[in-house]
């Protein structure tokens, strides 16, 4: 979502693809045998989150965001239904199901926010802050002196950090 709203298309495409997917399954098991109306609210949903893009607060889960919207949207739907179906809304997504989405959404994410940063300073970041090597491996692995390695971790962070809040950019 964050890169989405920086104007990374592809990343607000993903974004769209996957949430749909995760709704199609909230919707399917809260209204099951009404595949009709489950894509009708999958759609309705995901046109809210697009008009609703800009109050998402990228500290807070995204998860939890697109469940309020769905929640909603859930209960909208029934209120017009005159069917009276009664399907719990309370409960949200399934663990299981919201760890594999929420680190899809995270590389999605990763990826979109390291993407304007220097060679280096990608390799220097994900090796000693995403997979745990120390800098005198990073070092060796890269080619990169320690202190460069250091110094394009130091970097490379500050630019991230000025970016996520919007600060422009920062050496």
């Amino acid at each position: 979502m964050v890169a989405g709203l920086s104007g990374h298309s592809s990343a607000y495409q993903a974004l769209l693809t996957l949430s749909a997917e995760r709704l199609r399954s909230y919707f399917g098991r809260r209204l099951a045998g009404r595949e009709f109306d489950v894509e009708d609210l999958v759609q309705e949903t995901l046109i809210a989150v697009h008009r609703k893009r800009a109050t998402y607060d990228p500290s807070l889960p995204f998860t939890a965001w697109l469940h309020g919207i769905a929640r909603y949207r859930l209960i909208d739907f029934l209120r017009r239904d005159k069917r009276g179906v009664e399907v719990p809304v309370e409960d949200g997504f399934d663990t299981a199901d919201t760890d594999a989405f929420e680190a899809s959404l995270a590389q999605i994410d990763l990826d979109a926010l390291l993407a304007d940063l220097s060679p280096n300073q990608v390799a220097a970041i994900r090796l000693t802050r995403i997979d745990g090597y120390s800098v005198r491996e990073t070092a060796e692995m890269t080619g990169q002196s320690e202190p460069a390695v250091k110094v394009n971790v130091h970097r490379g962070l500050g630019k991230l950090a000025a970016r996520i809040k919007g600060t422009g950019d920062a050496n």
